[in-house]
């Protein structure tokens, strides 16, 4: 397939040019290849997710048993999103210079030594160290999950596949709750805690070896100039596809794409991107103190009020069964409910439901108000990952996205050093305060927030 030749434009961005790999990729039927390819990235979000809650469950045993103080828990979870926020910088942005492939891989191997690492720390402060390390490993992987499935799905798909990765990690939150009820109480050789850190560093190791399968962006080759390994990319993948389907493919149109630039960032500051730029750094800054508040801290709400180790963690495996809902409503409504629209409904909801949750005394009321909040949350999260992702140029593309969403990372911090201060002043308040933030987010997005779906990439970074 042939590659057509470059023409100018106007002399305030890249140099545009015409080349059918947007349109090759649109023109795609969904098929095996898209399937396995989903698989593969998704194994990798599904540790990502194990790893991100499995603190939750881990951290009250950890404060029982006395290894930590609630403040060190505090800075263990602040150190493990410190880390996130400077991986997210690193590879993020870095995949836009780098490739999508590599700098999946590279994080995914960080993150499994730190862990297990982690797992043998002697004491509270070498633990804080070992997450902040893991966190650099795993800071980005949302970030290059979003990316590359984006640019490698149709427009019509793309929003349910992302969704589809958000789906598979959830069902991480109710495997690791398990694991943690079944191994925390347990002294065998190690500590329960031990083994449920354990088994998520072994688990990424394998996930790297079996990314080595994925091909790189052709999306993102295509804007850095490599024209000749986008095409062949593209033309491994058509071949397979045709194969599967036993017809040949639709003549691709041309679509216009713009070269990288040396400085990705420079693009999210240009007046084409700079409000959407503004608009997701506050949108993270908020959404994170309510959709990580509740998930980090679950178990630790229920300790302070009053209930036993194994209350919270009973109360937070049944809450935590619900965790693959949200996504799989997202993956069902996708290209069928507009994104914008429907984060802006799902922030309310989180917010009322959370407020609930304080007042919430009976065990079912608990599960319930809980699962509730869980729901709403982890559809927000499918809907809000898609959603990010198709707001810049493929050239900027990680760039844009990892910088906005490292925002989020940075807000983890202070936000969890804010909710240790208030749970001095009792639970509801720190529901309040996230409530308040969800609000937030409601509002940014539905002034400011454009519309995406079913349009294709390069038109909605025109």
């Amino acid at each position: 397939m042939s590659i057509s030749q470059s023409r100018p434009t106007d002399s305030t961005s890249p140099v545009a040019i015409q080349h059918s790999i947007a349109a090759r990729v649109e023109r795609l039927p969904l098929s095996g290849f898209h399937r396995r390819f989903i698989a593969l990235i998704s194994l990798g979000g599904w540790f990502d997710f194990y790893d991100i809650f499995m603190m939750a469950y881990i951290g009250a045993a950890l404060q029982h048993s006395q290894m930590l103080t609630l403040e060190q828990f505090s800075h263990m979870i602040a150190a493990g999103f410190s880390g996130m926020f400077v991986g997210t910088i690193v590879f993020g942005m870095g995949s836009d210079y780098f490739g999508r492939r590599t700098s999946f891989v590279l994080m995914l191997l960080i993150y499994s030594v730190c862990t297990l690492l982690g797992a043998f720390a002697p004491n509270a402060w070498a633990l804080i160290v070992w997450r902040g390390l893991a966190g650099v490993g795993i800071g980005a992987e949302l970030v290059v999950i979003d990316t590359y499935v984006t640019e490698m799905l149709p427009s019509k798909a793309r929003g349910r596949y992302v969704a589809i990765t958000q789906l598979v990690g959830f069902t991480a939150i109710p495997v690791v709750a398990l694991i943690s009820k079944l191994l925390v109480p347990t002294h065998w050789l190690l500590d329960g805690w031990r083994w449920v850190m354990v088994i998520g560093g072994v688990g990424g190791m394998f996930a790297w070896y079996i990314r080595r399968r994925l091909p790189e962006s052709p999306r993102w080759c295509e804007a850095r100039g490599r024209h000749r390994e986008a095409d062949t990319i593209m033309q491994e993948i058509e071949r397979e596809v045709m194969r599967e389907t036993g017809r040949p493919l639709d003549e691709p149109e041309a679509v216009p794409v713009a070269l990288a630039e040396r400085m990705p960032i420079r693009e999210l500051w240009r007046p084409a991107y700079r409000g959407r730029t503004l608009m997701l750094m506050v949108f993270h800054l908020l959404q994170t103190v309510g959709l990580y508040g509740f998930a980090n801290w679950a178990p630790t709400f229920l300790l302070k009020q009053g209930k036993s180790l194994g209350q919270s963690l009973e109360y937070g495996f049944l809450i935590a069964l619900v965790s693959p809902i949200g996504p799989l409503i997202a993956v069902l409504t996708a290209e069928h409910l507009e994104r914008k629209r429907l984060i802006v409904w799902l922030s309310l909801l989180m917010a009322a439901s959370g407020l609930l949750f304080p007042f919430a005394s009976a065990p079912l009321a608990i599960v319930a108000v809980g699962a509730l909040l869980t729901i709403f949350s982890y559809w927000f999260s499918a809907v809000l990952h898609a959603y990010q992702a198709e707001l810049f140029p493929t050239r900027a593309r990680a760039t844009g996205v990892g910088f906005t969403y490292s925002w989020s990372r940075l807000s983890a911090v202070f936000s969890t050093l804010i909710i240790g201060l208030l749970l001095t002043k009792g639970v509801f308040a720190v529901f309040l305060f996230m409530a308040a933030a969800m609000v937030g987010v409601a509002l940014v997005v539905g002034i400011f927030g454009p519309k995406t779906n079913a349009v294709v990439l390069e038109h909605i970074s025109e």
